[in-house]
């Protein structure tokens, strides 16, 4: 599920740098209100793991938008009222001057060894004797010099003419362990993997006229390795006095929407963004078009002039900031559109985690009854431009950093709201590359639309689709409501844009549904059999079909050939390349459990095991083994191998034992009555054995053979919700009795190995209790983290318990398995 060797501490060191710079941020707007906090992070428009904005603030004017990574995709809403204008989305960037640049702005060679130097390697004057010279990064994978040893030395000299740079800092790459030196001084050391870039403050007095040194050591862990570091220094903020903060007064999340309500002057103003990704139409679910919103209203009873401004920035069409990119103006049936993409247009060249999409096209369109301005610029002369009333923008143009504005005139703006909206869409050409093939977009799979037709069909559709999402949100609330209580409502919420827009939509040359998963922040990999397992519960509920197109691809790699080994395959590779598993180790146990009791899943949701059926000889071969080897595993990884290896698992025999389970109930639908009741029995007598095994007094351990130790063994909760009657209904409630004990201020630990937790894991076990209260006791805690963690990025799934820090991911697919408890409850009325 993700890479083994993240660092702890490095997720601490990140997570203060980030809320340092959060709150550096937000002091600099000088808000006069405090904002309610609803979420850690706020999703504004979600498509795919691509094509993905939000705001980690809870004010929507007090920071830029970002990418789900962090990296700056800003927004930009200002409003002028009667010649004033107030912002109300967007802030000021985190900009810098560039020093010395790093790689992603300018190709750069240095000398290196990978054997240890002699003493004095980090000083000025050194013979570099032996030293090969390379071009960076340097490290594995798409690194331009490949480096493969234990050990890395860089020297890498500069002149300077001045020293006198404010706020400089180190800008810094690494995988693993580094010591950074300046001119021989240590201005850096970590025992850490930065799988981004980090800035470091660093004492300008190092600085020296003439020639300068940085030099840097890395040692390499295990995993992949990396180096490349640059310096830089801050770039003066050019302050506008005329522009006030609009206050927020109201900020809202629904299944698909955000909405946001403020006070400018003497008028009110209603932002909304709509992504609706709404599960019964996979046209619409696919269609990559977010609409926002504006609705503008006197607070006095008298006539205003208005206009609203929206920027957006080509930060969402580059993976790094100094891509150059084109951009024009133009309009197409009944909408003025603006398009900016990439030059270099690199498609499908890029895979990884920490990675934006540098090709395909962003489109930002207006109707034209709306009677629109666009042009485009750079992002200070955007704004100069509206705020003065002096348009200088042009309708075309190519360079780095630019910004498509778009003005909506709202004239003579009385007691009665008026409404305008525009739309927002991107057109990746190509999603995904399936086994050597690129695949186009679900809404162009037959290769017959074009994003211009796609932007009018939503603007045609705007009112029917934004009852549809109403309606939809409504209902989905009110389910949650009744299934678990308030508060699961508001994280139900909370978590359905993310969950689906960390996939994306395609048809496999074979004609098939394929809902492909990107496992952000924890190693890229793309369709991850142990994502899809905690990501089911919620895709079970609305539409199967996409579950289906989570396993399609496994199942195709194991029947092709392309994948012979008598357990399913890990992933299908790294995000978006998927031709073939690239993750390092098998977890046998894990995902031939996971995918069979999927499949069982699948099953009791549509009353037919048709699906099943169709993988018959596959899902035998895995059932098979898990006969042989589920039982009592042998030391090896499961879905949360963050923890590390681990022989005799007692959390992984439940899986497979329940798999069992429920390769047997598929049999029998499937009238293969002796199968059925040879694996139904075999199950059974497994929870048996398990029992007695596992037992620990007044709970069940973590494994067959160390006493005092215990574990979540969410695992169990199919069991419970598909009916299958395996284990006793008495073992459900000594573990939640246990469990009951354990609990810290932000949740249930995963286990007594440590004080973290995984919260889609707690939902699962807490689906395991028998009545609201109990279950209620596990969901507070988790609700008290979504709005209290300091760490401000979209909903993370792996935190702290003690203190509500995250410790790793975010934005992944696996809150969908924050509908178990809603699964349970379609299924079962209660």
């Amino acid at each position: 599920m993700k890479r083994l060797f993240i660092s702890l501490a490095l997720a601490g060191l990140l997570l203060k740098a980030s809320a340092q710079q959060q709150h550096s941020s937000v002091q600099q707007q000088h808000s006069s209100v405090q904002q309610q906090r609803i979420a850690p992070a706020y999703p504004l428009l979600t498509h795919d793991p691509y094509f993905s904005v939000w705001s980690f603030t809870d004010g929507l004017n007090t920071s830029a938008t970002k990418h789900w990574t962090g990296a700056n995709q800003s927004l930009t809403g200002l409003l002028k009222v009667d010649g004033q204008v107030y912002r109300f989305l967007g802030g000021q960037e985190e900009s810098y001057q560039t020093l010395l640049p790093a790689s992603d702005e300018k190709v750069y060679t240095a000398k290196y060894v990978e054997s240890e130097p002699e003493k004095g390697w980090n000083q000025a004057g050194f013979t570099e004797t032996s030293w090969k010279t390379g071009t960076a990064p340097f490290g594995d994978g798409a690194a331009t010099t490949q480096w493969r040893t234990k050990d890395l030395w860089m020297r890498r000299t500069f002149n300077l003419e001045q020293t006198d740079f404010k706020g400089l800092k180190l800008k810094l790459m690494n995988d693993d362990d580094a010591e950074v030196y300046l001119n021989g001084t240590r201005i850096f050391a970590c025992e850490c993997f930065n799988g981004k870039f980090i800035y470091v403050p660093v004492d300008t007095k190092l600085l020296k006229k003439g020639q300068n040194l940085l030099a840097v050591h890395v040692k390499n862990n295990v995993g992949g390795q990396w180096l490349d570091a640059g310096l830089v220094y801050d770039k003066p903020v050019a302050g506008n006095s005329t522009v006030l903060l609009a206050k927020q007064t109201k900020v809202g999340i629904t299944a698909t929407q955000t909405s946001y309500s403020f006070e400018c002057g003497k008028v009110n103003l209603d932002v909304d963004f709509t992504s609706p990704l709404l599960m019964n139409d996979l046209n619409l679910l696919s269609r990559p078009v977010s609409y926002v919103s504006f609705k503008v209203k006197a607070k006095d009873g008298k006539k205003h002039n208005a206009e609203v401004y929206f920027g957006a920035s080509t930060g969402l069409v580059v993976n790094t900031e100094f891509q150059e990119v084109t951009a024009k103006q133009y309009k197409t049936g009944q909408l003025s559109v603006l398009k900016a993409g990439t030059k270099e247009q690199a498609i499908l060249k890029k895979k990884g985690d920490d990675v934006r999409i540098d090709w395909g096209y962003l489109y930002v369109a207006a109707p034209q009854n709306a009677q629109a301005k666009q042009y485009t610029g750079a992002a200070e002369e955007a704004l100069t431009a509206f705020t003065t009333g002096k348009t200088t923008g042009k309708t075309s143009m190519d360079g780095k950093k630019l910004v498509l504005s778009t003005v909506l005139p709202f004239n003579q703006v009385g007691a009665s709201a008026v409404e305008k909206h525009i739309l927002i869409g991107y057109d990746d050409l190509y999603s995904v590359q399936y086994f050597g093939q690129n695949l186009k977009p679900w809404w162009n799979r037959k290769n017959d639309q074009t994003i211009e037709k796609q932007l009018e069909m939503a603007n045609t559709e705007y009112t029917t689709v934004l009852k549809k999402s109403n309606d939809f949100d409504q209902r989905f609330h009110a389910d949650n409501l009744k299934a678990g209580g308030a508060k699961y409502a508001d994280l139900l919420d909370l978590s359905y844009r993310q969950a689906i827009s960390a996939h994306k939509l395609v048809e496999s040359p074979q004609g098939e549904l394929l809902f492909l998963s990107k496992e952000n922040f924890s190693n890229g990999s793309i369709n991850t059999v142990d994502i899809t397992y905690p990501s089911a519960p919620l895709f079970l509920v609305y539409n199967p079909d996409l579950l289906k197109g989570m396993l399609n691809g496994i199942f195709y790699y194991s029947e092709s050939g392309k994948w012979k080994k008598p357990f399913p395959a890990h992933d299908l590779g790294t995000y978006p390349l998927a031709n073939g598993q690239t993750y390092g180790e098998d977890m046998p146990v894990e995902e031939a459990g996971n995918m069979i009791i999927l499949a069982a899943a699948i099953a009791r949701v549509e009353g037919n095991a048709d699906y099943a059926k169709k993988h018959w000889k596959t899902l035998s071969i895995w059932a098979d083994y898990l006969s042989k080897e589920g039982f009592d595993p042998a030391n090896q990884l499961c879905t949360d191998d963050f923890a590390g290896h681990m022989a005799r698992n007692a959390n992984l025999s439940v899986k497979a034992i329940v798999a069992l389970g429920g390769y047997g109930m598929l049999a029998d639908k499937l009238g293969m009555k002796a199968e059925a009741v040879k694996y139904k029995q075999m199950a059974k007598q497994m929870s048996v054995k398990w029992m007695e095994m596992a037992n620990d007094g007044d709970h069940y351990a973590l494994t067959f053979d160390q006493k005092n130790t215990w574990s979540q063994k969410y695992n169990m909760v199919w069991d419970k919700v598909l009916d299958m009657d395996i284990f006793p209904k008495e073992v459900f409630k000594k573990e939640i009795k246990y469990y009951l004990t354990k609990q810290n201020a932000f949740g249930l630990p995963l286990d007594s190995r440590r004080s973290y937790t995984k919260s889609d894991w707690i939902m699962w076990t807490a689906t395991l209790t028998d009545n609201r209260a109990d279950f209620e006791k596990f969901i507070d805690p988790i609700y008290k983290f979504a709005i209290e963690t300091p760490s401000r990025v979209p909903l993370n799934d792996w935190h702290e318990t003690t203190d509500g820090k995250q410790v790793g991911f975010q934005a992944r697919s696996v809150v969908a398995g924050y509908a178990m408890k809603l699964l349970d409850y379609k299924l079962h009325g209660k």
